[in-house]
């Protein structure tokens, strides 16, 4: 299998083809980059910018290269069968909910899940089952959710036609009972569907842990261009071999949700992405953990930074006492080290996996991230960030998670807005979870989380007036979320 791995089908073809210096006559209007006002760089690339022509194959209907390039994809994860996505994960999320369910089913689903997958589940009309996590003590942020909750969501709604969990979070953390809930899920019959945007790359080998595809999820999801070297957007599907889930069913919804005019250079990098964690060795594991250990020893040495390692090994978290993750992450931003994200707490790195020889760059990150120390505000008096009380585990909606214009509603001061309605979607970016959601319930604890948020500067997505400090509710009362 890993001579059959060495292939990389969609790069051949377009290598093969742009090798005939060809002419163009059709779509896209930059023919080849000939007329593109980018910059030479960037120009390059658009020869490879191509369309559906005569041996060029098709995304939605495959039959020579692409078709290939997917059946490797699913030969080197153990699928079923795979697919490429060109508009992310969230087109992923999309159609493995599409898929399933229809207007009314209800869906049991982690309540710290990407946007993606609420938006998912408005589409489908479904009303959700929330499943509350478990907060995460070593990240300081929502983790899993416990098997014992998704076995309870199961007893009371076993009519529901999927069970969608995230993992591992975006902070690192992997769930230590993914299998056990992937059994409990098969002994019922209901499908088990995975957001693993983050987990391209596990199975590999020790330390990364397992992907959700060997522990029994039906249908999973993951993002390529976060921890692979592919380009943005560029996402895989993965249906496993005896899911309970129709892999027609998911190609049909990708042939509706995808774009018609698929992005040649992203499933040219998707197709690249799929050989270099195929043919990942134990010496490239073993040459990534020396270098990380050398990047974590000398962040560890710095005086005031604390490092906090998730189950994730491309996962890292940096804290200075007395400053939020925003200021680390603007003073790391003036010196050119570029943080994936902060919170009021701490602020993420996401690490290259790197292969034995590839350039790192850490001795020069160090230094970077010790002159960006330097530059930190001097440390005030922040008080400890506050754990979160939970609500009960399991919650249900009478309403799909969407806003709807018909719903009366007020704009009131977020700080005001405690046991009132959301009529709207506010959403920490990234990550992308939503702190609140149309037709829940806000409650105390999350008024106080978006105002530690705002205060440390986080930004904001969805329909708000943050800016002013106000947030959109219902005008009536409502019993909106009970079991």
């Amino acid at each position: 299998m890993l001579d059959r791995q060495q292939r990389r089908p969609v790069v051949e073809m377009l290598e093969s083809f742009t090798g005939t210096n060809p002419i163009s006559f059709h779509v896209p209007g930059h023919k080849g980059g000939e007329f593109s006002g980018l910059p030479a760089s960037v120009r390059g690339m658009l020869s490879w910018d191509v369309t559906e022509l005569p041996g060029l194959d098709d995304l939605h209907a495959p039959e020579g290269p692409i078709l290939e390039a997917q059946q490797l994809l699913a030969e080197a994860y153990g699928a079923g069968r795979s697919f490429f996505l060109v508009n992310g994960s969230t087109g992923g999320n999309l159609a493995m909910i599409l898929s399933v369910c229809r207007p009314g089913d209800r869906v049991i689903v982690q309540r710290n899940a990407h946007k993606s997958i609420f938006n998912g589940l408005a589409l489908a009309g479904a009303r959700p089952v929330f499943l509350t996590p478990e907060w995460d003590m070593r990240t300081m942020a929502a983790g899993h959710v416990p098997a014992a909750v998704v076995r309870e969501a199961i007893r009371l709604y076993p009519d529901a036609k999927a069970v969608i969990l995230t993992n591992p979070t975006y902070y690192g953390r992997v769930s230590p009972e993914l299998g056990t809930i992937a059994e409990a899920c098969r002994r019922v019959g209901i499908p088990l569907l995975v957001d693993e945007a983050h987990g391209s790359h596990f199975g590999i080998g020790e330390p990364f842990p397992e992907p959700a595809l060997r522990q029994g999820a039906d249908v999973v999801v993951q993002s390529a261009h976060k921890t692979l070297p592919a380009m943005t957007m560029a996402s895989f599907l993965h249906v496993s071999k005896d899911s309970l889930v129709d892999p027609s069913a998911v190609a049909r919804q990708l042939g509706i949700l995808q774009s018609s005019s698929p992005s040649y250079p992203l499933m040219a990098s998707l197709d690249d992405a799929r050989h270099f964690i195929a043919t990942y060795r134990s010496a490239d594991i073993r040459s990534f953990l020396d270098r990380r250990r050398f990047l974590i020893e000398g962040l560890t040495a710095m005086p005031s930074l604390s490092v906090i390692e998730a189950d994730d090994p491309l996962k890292l978290l940096l804290r200075t006492e007395g400053r939020t993750g925003t200021d680390l992450q603007r003073a790391l931003g003036a010196q050119g080290v570029h943080a994936e994200l902060a919170d009021d707490c701490q602020a993420l790195l996401v690490l290259p996996l790197l292969k034995e020889g590839q350039d790192d760059r850490f001795a020069e990150t160090l230094g970077r991230i010790g002159r960006a120390l330097q530059d930190l505000p001097a440390a005030g008096n922040r008080p400890e960030p506050e754990i979160p009380s939970l609500p009960s585990s399991v919650t249900a909606s009478v309403l799909p998670p969407a806003e709807n214009p018909q719903s009366p509603a007020e704009w009131v001061h977020y700080t005001e807005s405690a046991d009132r309605i959301s009529a709207a979607s506010v959403i920490p970016y990234p990550p992308g979870i939503p702190l609140l959601l149309p037709g829940e319930p806000i409650r105390r604890e999350t008024v106080g989380q978006l105002g530690r948020l705002l205060e440390a500067g986080v930004p904001f997505q969805g329909h708000h007036r943050l800016e002013d400090g106000q947030v959109l509710v219902l005008i009536q009362s409502s019993e909106a979320y009970s079991i």
